[in-house]
């Protein structure tokens, strides 16, 4: 990606340390990544790209979110631009939009440079807010995007949800999921599912069980009913859905759960990307460096959607 600064040797050093012991220290580890990626993502290109943040879109301190649009309107680029929601993950219970001074900007920073407008949003936590707070924050940000991103050049018929993590079982949740949609439906054109814990469960292989319990509770009764993968139906938003060589525990079952349940419903598989290498913070991190493979797979994404290429 030009101007986009390269990933150094010793950081790919790094992910090849930490890849295949992951799982055993989750927390300690994606502070060590975000403090690699941070000092890199500092160089990447920002010019051009306007920043309108702190924006509320309900009452509550955490219900704001950030609006990332490149230079020049709609208009001066023959039409209103795509745009790019994206959720923040956080294991339910913790994260910010702002992980850190460059990450989860990052991201935003590289759909704008693409021509997108890019929303960065921020979301009730647990244990204090539980399910379905998140969904219903992601539907809050839908409906403020679909009433106002004109302003900002972005096109409310072409709003695609990004979530990682946590962030992308509430987007999925909404997206799939109607009872959390409005009665005019859920009102975007696709949905990208990064590394995504999109099945509930407290089992003991989960490092983040606790977590979960936090958000979902801790009666498994219910994981089923609140899980995203169980509401998938031949009529589902078009999704693509990626995730990383070492994963948090069985977010890579998940998300292949998640892609079978989609390819049975639809009869058509959907397109899905595997970051080889990558961890499940690093996979998220890389965006506005030069590596931009994936980036350029969800851009693929978003142009055969609008041309109803995807299912």
């Amino acid at each position: 990606m030009p101007g986009a600064p390269h990933i150094p040797d010793s950081l790919r050093q790094l992910l090849a340390e930490l890849g295949p012991r992951w799982g055993q220290d989750v927390a300690n580890n994606v502070r060590r990544i975000v403090q690699a990626y941070s000092p890199i993502l500092a160089q990447a290109p920002k010019s051009g790209v306007e920043v309108l943040r702190d924006l509320p879109y309900g009452s509550d301190a955490r219900q704001q979110l950030d609006i990332y649009t490149p230079g020049g309107s709609g208009a001066d680029t023959g039409g209103a631009r795509p745009v790019v929601v994206f959720v923040h993950g956080g294991a339910f219970v913790d994260g910010h939009r702002d992980r850190s001074p460059e990450v989860y900007a990052n991201v935003l920073y590289y759909f704008a440079r693409q021509g997108c407008v890019g929303v960065n949003m921020e979301y009730r936590l647990a244990p204090a807010n539980t399910y379905p707070s998140g969904t219903q924050d992601v539907a809050g940000v839908v409906a403020w995007v679909r009433e106002h991103i004109a302003e900002h050049g972005g096109d409310p018929d072409r709003i695609f949800l990004m979530g990682h993590s946590a962030g992308a079982a509430h987007a999925a949740s909404y997206a799939y999921d109607a009872r959390h949609q409005p009665s005019s439906g859920h009102g975007v054109a696709g949905l990208i599912v990064v590394s995504g814990r999109v099945r509930a469960e407290n089992i003991p292989e989960n490092p983040n069980a606790r977590k979960v319990e936090a958000y979902y509770g801790s009666d498994p009764s219910v994981y089923d009913d609140v899980s995203p993968v169980t509401h998938v139906g031949p009529e589902s938003v078009p999704t693509f859905i990626a995730f990383a060589e070492y994963e948090n525990p069985l977010i890579d079952l998940y998300c292949l759960e998640l892609a079978h349940r989609l390819a049975v419903a639809k009869r058509q598989a959907p397109r899905m990307a595997y970051a080889r290498g990558h961890n499940h913070t690093s996979i998220i991190a890389h965006f506005n460096t030069a590596e931009d493979e994936l980036g350029r797979e969800i851009m693929a994404f978003m142009r055969d959607c609008a041309t109803q290429a995807v299912r």
